[in-house]
Order: structure tokens, then sequence, then C-alpha cells
């Protein structure tokens, strides 16, 4: 969908519309790191890109635009929503429910072009922040994992190592050579 200006109504996504809302809170007000929904549903309102809320704007604080929770039906990644009930934006690295795979940010030419300083401020500034507890943590424990042990086997080709755990395989029993499955 496109957005486009109808008089004075401008057409924009619930999804995006609330993006930009919270997006207005923590450009305006950078020394806090979150919001309530309460407080991105009254800049929403405040804002006022339609005339009236649309129905599906709290769902989209709620739910449908937090990369934390699993999805319902839709599956973006805008909001990170933290242990005390509080919204901020998705920054890349951020810990997602495996399922949610969707935009984190509007797309700019679904954006009405008052908003475009927004996706600008976010691109250059907000999302190359780290959050004041880093990162967000690995929530899989397999995950968690990853890498670990690296270090020993750096520089070890591992088709020659399997070959010397095999070269005295015959010599063990008596020159027969048996697998370990046989």
């Amino acid at each position: 969908m496109e957005a486009v200006d109808q008089g004075t109504e401008t057409r924009i996504l619930v999804a995006d519309e609330v993006w930009c809302a919270l997006a207005m809170l923590h450009k305006n007000h950078p020394q806090r790191v979150s919001f309530s929904a309460k407080e991105i549903l009254d800049q929403v309102r405040t804002e006022h890109a339609h005339t009236d809320i649309h129905a599906g704007v709290q769902a989209h604080i709620y739910l449908h635009n937090v990369a934390n929770l699993g999805p319902n039906s839709a599956r973006y990644r805008m909001f990170y929503k933290l242990e005390n009930d509080t919204y901020r934006l998705y920054r890349p690295g951020d810990a997602a429910h495996p399922l949610r795979k969707g935009k984190i940010a509007p797309k700019r030419s679904e954006l009405p072009a008052k908003y475009h300083y927004l996706l600008d401020w976010y691109e250059r500034e907000y999302s190359k922040q780290e959050s004041a507890a880093g990162p967000a943590p690995i929530q899989d424990l397999v995950l968690r994992m990853w890498g670990l042990g690296k270090e020993i086997w750096e520089g070890v080709d591992a088709d020659e190592y399997v070959r010397s755990l095999r070269a005295d395989w015959g010599a063990q029993d008596g020159g027969k050579v048996s697998t370990p499955l046989a």
C-alpha cells in the first residue's frame, strides 16, 4: 500500500503509525529507555495521522509489533518489550521470536514524507546504539553455545584429524579392521 495524502487525512499502515509514535517519543525524550503502552497510544492520538484511532492500534502496540513475543497474525519486529512491560524500538541484534521475520521499521515508500525524518534518525542513530543492558541475551541455550571451544580446533584440518584417529585401528585388533558398529 502506498502512503497518499487524501485531503486532511494521510494513509498510513497501522503498524507504521504506531512505530512513528514510539519513534517520536524516543526522539523527543532521549533520556528515556522505554515507554508504556498508554504513552504510545497517547502519542498516536496527539499525532492524529487519522481522524479516528484505528481499532488495531492497541493490538499493534501490545502484540503485532513486538519482536520478542510469539506472533499472532503479524510477524513484525518493530518493538522490543522489556521486563517492566514497557516498550522500546527494536534494534538489529535484539532477541526476537524465531517466527518473527517481518520488517523492523516502516518502508520509506509506504510512509508519508512528513515522517521520513524519523526513519533517517532511526537508521543513523537509534538502531546503532546498544540498549542500556547491552544486547539482548540469546534465549535458546543451544544457540548460546555457538562457537564455544572453537579456539581448540583453530588450524586443525577436520579430515586430517579423523584420519589420524583411524590410523591405528587395524593395529589394535591384530591387523583386523573392524568398524565400531559391526
